[in-house]
C-alpha cells in the first residue's frame, strides 16, 4: 500500500518543485518539516469537536437561548392523511400543480386543502429556532477563538505583512509547533462539520457549503503536505475573520433583535468584501500565482493549489452576490429580515405572499378538477339509472 501511494499519489514530481525530493523534507535533529501522516491526528480531533459541541449546545447554548428570549413558532399540525403522507415521504415535499390536482381527486379534497396540508407538513419538519441558535453559537465560538488565536500567531510573522515571504527558502521552511496545531485544529473542525452536516439545518446554499467544506479540506491537506503552510495560515485567518461575525448576526436574528442583527450583518458584509474579494485575490492568489514563479518553475502542485484557490474564490463571488442583494433590499426596503441570506428557510406562515399568486392559478385548476369529478359522477349516476331501468324491464318480461 505504501509503495502504491508513493508511486501514484505522492510522486515528488507532482507535489514538489523541480529538483526537490521528499528526502529534502525529511525531519532532522531540531528541524521538523510537514509530513503527510501528521494530519491523521485531525480525525480524533474531529470526534473530540463533535462530542464537545453536543455538550456545549446542551449545557450552554440551550440555556443561553432561553435567557435571550428565543421563541419557537407554533406550527399547526396537518390532519392525518395516509395518501398524502405516503406521497410526502416517498415522492416530493412540494408537489406540482398537476400532482396536487391528482392527489385532490384521490383524497376527495379541494386543491387548496391539499396545498394547506403540504404547507403544514413542511412546517412540521422545519428545525426549531433553538436548534438554529445552538448551531450558530457553536460556530461563533470556534471561529472567534480561531481568529483570535490565528491573529496572535501570525501577527509577528513576516509573511503576514509581506506575501513575498511565502516563498523565502521554500520548500525547506521548518514547521513551527504552533502552526502545526493551528492546522490540526482547523482541519479537525472542518471534518466535524462534514460529520454533522446530515443532522444540521439544511440551508438554501447547502450544496455550496458542501463544496466549500471539501475545498477547504483539500486546501488544508495539500498546503500542509507541500509545505504551503505560510500561505495556508493566512487563508484560514482571512476566512475566520468574517465567519464569526456572520454567526453572531444569526444569533441576534434568532433572538429577534433585528436592529442589532442588521448592524452586525452590515459589518460582516464589509469585512467579507474586503477580506475575500480584495485581500484574498490581491494578496494571497497574486502571491501564489506570480511571486511563487520567482522561486521555482510551475509544476503540477502549483496549478493544483491555485486551482483550489480559484474555486474558493468563485464561491466567494457567489456569496458576495447574495450579500449585495441583501444590502440592496436593506437600503430600499429598510430591513433584511426576509430576503436571500444564505441560511434563510421557507417562511412558516400559513399562506406566504409568494404562494397567494400560485393559489389563484391553482383555483382554476381545482375548479376544473372538481367539475370533471362532478361530470364523472353524473355520468356514473346516469349509467346506474340506465342499468336499473334495464333490470326493471327484464324483470317485467
Amino acid at each position: 500500500m505504501e509503495a502504491a501511494l508513493n508511486e501514484w499519489l505522492w510522486r515528488q514530481e507532482y507535489w514538489l518543485p523541480p529538483g526537490i525530493t521528499w528526502e529534502d523534507l525529511q525531519n532532522s535533529e531540531g528541524v521538523h518539516y510537514p509530513q503527510p501522516w501528521d494530519l491523521f491526528l485531525s480525525f480524533p480531533v474531529a470526534l473530540g469537536f463533535t462530542a464537545f459541541r453536543l455538550l456545549f449546545e446542551r449545557y450552554v447554548a440551550v440555556p443561553l437561548s432561553r435567557q435571550l428570549g428565543v421563541k419557537e413558532k407554533s406550527a399547526t399540525k396537518p390532519t392525518p392523511n395516509h395518501i398524502l403522507e405516503i406521497f410526502y415521504t416517498t415522492c416530493a415535499k412540494s408537489p406540482t400543480e398537476s400532482q396536487i390536482c391528482s392527489l385532490s381527486q384521490q383524497c376527495g379534497l379541494h386543491t387548496r386543502h391539499v396545498e394547506r396540508w403540504f404547507r403544514r407538513r413542511r412546517n412540521q419538519d422545519r428545525p426549531s429556532m433553538t436548534k438554529k441558535f445552538c448551531e450558530a453559537s457553536w460556530r461563533f465560538l470556534f471561529y472567534c477563538l480561531a481568529f483570535s488565536g490565528g491573529l496572535a500567531i501570525l501577527y509577528d510573522k513576516p509573511w503576514f505583512w509581506d506575501q513575498r515571504e511565502f516563498w523565502v527558502g521554500y520548500p525547506q521552511q521548518p514547521l513551527l509547533p504552533v502552526l502545526y496545531w493551528y492546522y490540526i485544529l482547523e482541519l479537525g473542525f472542518y471534518w466535524s462539520l462534514l460529520l454533522t452536516m446530515a443532522f444540521d439545518v439544511k440551508r438554501k446554499d447547502h450544496r455550496e457549503q458542501l463544496i466549500h467544506h471539501f475545498t477547504a479540506i483539500f486546501l488544508i491537506c495539500f498546503s500542509y503536505c507541500a509545505n504551503y503552510v505560510r500561505a495556508g495560515t493566512l487563508v484560514m485567518l482571512l476566512h475566520d475573520f468574517a465567519d464569526y461575525i456572520l454567526e453572531l448576526a444569526k444569533m441576534f436574528n434568532y433572538t429577534k433583535w433585528k436592529r442589532v442583527c442588521d448592524v452586525f450583518f452590515i459589518f460582516f458584509a464589509l469585512i467579507f468584501i474586503v477580506t475575500r474579494l480584495v485581500i484574498f485575490p490581491s494578496r494571497v492568489i497574486y502571491s501564489t500565482y506570480y511571486y511563487s514563479m520567482e522561486t521555482f518553475q510551475p509544476f503540477f502542485g502549483y496549478y493544483f493549489f491555485n486551482g483550489l484557490l480559484m474555486l474558493l474564490q468563485m464561491l466567494h463571488v457567489f456569496w458576495a452576490y447574495l450579500i449585495l442583494r441583501m444590502i440592496y433590499r436593506f437600503t430600499f426596503v429598510g430591513t433584511i429580515e426576509k430576503d436571500v441570506r444564505s441560511d434563510a428557510e421557507e417562511s412558516d406562515d400559513i399562506v406566504s405572499a409568494s404562494e397567494e399568486e400560485k393559489q389563484q392559478e391553482r383555483k382554476k385548476n381545482g375548479t376544473a378538477c372538481f367539475q370533471s369529478m362532478a361530470s364523472n359522477g353524473q355520468a356514473l349516476n346516469l349509467r346506474k339509472s340506465t342499468m336499473q331501468l334495464r333490470n326493471g324491464h327484464s324483470s317485467l318480461s
